[in-house]
């Protein structure tokens, strides 16, 4: 698209994705990668409940329902909401390629309005890794994966050390996460985005 960030623009040298040997299965549900997450997480009764499954190379599906709660304008999704919906599925790229990263920078555009009782089908890709950088893209459709485009967002993630979340985070959530005694749900509570 003209007009993008070129922060958001790999550079020459970025090397094409490549999905780790042990990322879920095409069409696998990810799950709530934190029960507590407002986006994918079933702890949060008003939260997006998104529920995003593993693509073909380094690809993901998601989808979720727009409901009151989520509403801006009456009767209309609030763009926020969207942007969150969209920041959770780039987020659940990095599940794919087996890292820890947080989103550094995230455009959206906002195409269409959305309803309430809309269910927003959303794909998401990596398109290039430099360093510790990934560079992604999404976008949300009305209804379903041919449905009219809603919105649209780039961005990028930066792959960093559990220790960003133990250090930064509130020490109950972290210490609770920590001592959960399933390793991988121990480890996913870690894996996108604060």
């Amino acid at each position: 698209m003209s007009g993008r960030n070129t922060a958001l623009t790999p550079p020459a040298d970025a090397a094409a994705p490549v999905r780790h040997p042990d990322a879920p299965a095409p069409g696998e549900l990810l799950g709530a990668h934190y029960e507590h997450c407002f986006g994918c997480g079933d702890g949060q009764p008003h939260g997006l409940h998104l529920e995003a499954r593993a693509g073909e190379g380094v690809r993901v599906t998601a989808e979720f329902t727009v409901r009151p709660a989520h509403q801006g304008a009456p009767g209309l999704a609030h763009g926020g909401v969207l942007a969150t919906a969209l920041d959770e599925t780039l987020g659940s790229l990095n599940w794919l390629l087996r890292v820890i990263a947080v989103t550094g920078r995230l455009e959206t555009d906002f195409v269409r309005p959305v309803p309430v009782d809309t269910v927003l089908y959303l794909e998401a890709e990596v398109t290039a890794v430099a360093g510790r950088k990934i560079y992604c893209t999404a976008v949300g459709r009305i209804g379903g994966p041919q449905g009219p485009v809603a919105v649209r967002a780039d961005a990028l993630f930066i792959e960093v050390k559990v220790d960003h979340f133990i250090d930064n985070g509130r020490p109950e959530e972290i210490q609770a996460a920590m001592a959960d005694p399933d390793q991988v749900r121990r480890a996913r509570a870690f894996e996108v985005n604060p």
